[in-house]
């Protein structure tokens, strides 16, 4: 790509961030007299979503899975250790 092209793919990304931030500053007092007429409060955090539910849900399941697992082999090696105890009292 030709030098002048690069250049002008630069200046057009920073005229665009420029722009879209020029535009955020304009609406910003429109944005913020819109979510008081609607009632809409940015320190509320909005309810989790369907996705976010699930999530914490399969969290939980994992959590709990973990912990039986744990107990599950702690009791084979409890097993496992009272076997051999048993089997080395039959050696002598």
């Amino acid at each position: 790509m030709s030098k002048h092209f690069e250049d002008a793919r630069y200046y057009l990304g920073r005229a665009a961030e420029h722009a879209k931030a020029g535009v955020k500053e304009e609406l910003a007092p429109i944005e913020a007299r819109v979510k008081d007429l609607v009632g809409i409060d940015d320190d509320e955090e909005p309810e989790p979503s369907r996705l976010d539910r699930l999530q914490a849900d399969l969290k939980d399941l994992e959590e709990r899975a973990e912990g039986e697992a744990r107990e599950a082999v702690a009791s084979a090696r409890e097993r496992v250790a009272d076997y051999r105890g048993r089997d080395a009292a039959k050696a002598e």
